[in-house]
């Protein structure tokens, strides 16, 4: 039986028979390849899941290079989806529900520790504080072991640091206990605010914007407004991937701050924006 042979499409019909086998075959194993609006969604999945993601393994997941890794990365940045840092990239959707108090404190370590040191330096002794819960904030503690101040704070982890202190006098808010994160909330811890009065507030944040602060839960941000109300100075820790990040609560303003430290890798924005509206920058 005569079998007409297909004819090459005609883009192909004018190069040699070794080219042809070549484009042929890229053809035929073409669904292998991810297109890049492919490998833009399954980034996006990736990062909404896991909040940071290294590039290396990116490129693994997704079977293809680092350098087209890096592409899709700008790429996604411009639209605003992404940020990128050192190693990858951050999300720019914050999770309505926030991360456990464990995966927090294991999410950009070093940094924190840097930060947390850094913000430590800036109090002096016999000083009052108000503690905000969070990794951060939690560093932060651990500096000022040994020195002599009074800590007001809504944070378990940060009670249990100072717990057996003979030089910090510790106070808890009291209020309803908010699991995943150790912190006191709600109208006792409210209330526990309006009473006091601080030299210092040190505050971890959910996403820092031109619109101001912002964070995951509307009763955290309840009880951060008390304890900014209470405090003549407002100390923010952060580290470089709360930058460019809107939490679902709006909390207040930048210019209500005094003072943001964060790490080395703060976009270089961020820093006029932050000398525009009046807040000292501390890199760490």
């Amino acid at each position: 039986m005569n079998r007409r042979a297909m004819p090459l499409p005609v883009g192909i019909q004018n190069v040699s028979i070794s080219s042809k086998i070549v484009l042929l075959s890229s053809r035929l194993c073409y669904p292998a390849f991810m297109k890049a609006a492919e490998r833009h969604i399954k980034i996006q999945n990736f990062i909404r899941t896991q909040e940071f993601i290294d590039a290396a393994e990116l490129a693994e997941k997704l079977g293809t290079s680092e350098s087209s890794v890096r592409r899709d990365l700008m790429e996604l940045e411009q639209q605003g989806l992404i940020r990128r840092v050192r190693g990858g990239a951050v999300s720019l959707q914050v999770r309505e529900e926030p991360r456990s108090m464990a995966w927090a404190a294991n999410h950009a370590r070093e940094e924190k520790q840097r930060i947390g040191k850094a913000a430590a330096a800036l109090l002096e002794e016999g000083q009052t504080l108000i503690l905000d819960g969070g990794s951060t904030v939690a560093e932060v503690a651990r500096h000022l072991q040994g020195h002599s101040l009074q800590v007001i704070t809504n944070s378990i982890p940060i009670g249990q640091i100072f717990y057996d202190s003979k030089s910090v006098e510790l106070t808890l808010t009291g209020g309803y206990l908010y699991p995943r994160l150790g912190v006191l909330l709600g109208p006792i811890c409210e209330e526990t605010l309006t009473r006091v009065a601080a030299d210092v507030l040190v505050m971890g944040i959910g996403g820092i914007t031109e619109t101001g602060l912002s964070n995951t839960n509307t009763l955290v941000v309840g009880s951060e407004r008390k304890m900014i109300e209470v405090s003549r100075r407002i100390i923010v820790v952060a580290d470089n991937s709360k930058f460019g990040r809107q939490a679902m609560a709006q909390l207040t303003t930048l210019e209500s701050v005094d003072t943001i430290v964060t790490d080395q890798d703060l976009p270089p924005r961020f820093e006029k924006l932050l000398e525009k509206c009046g807040v000292e920058l501390v890199v760490a």
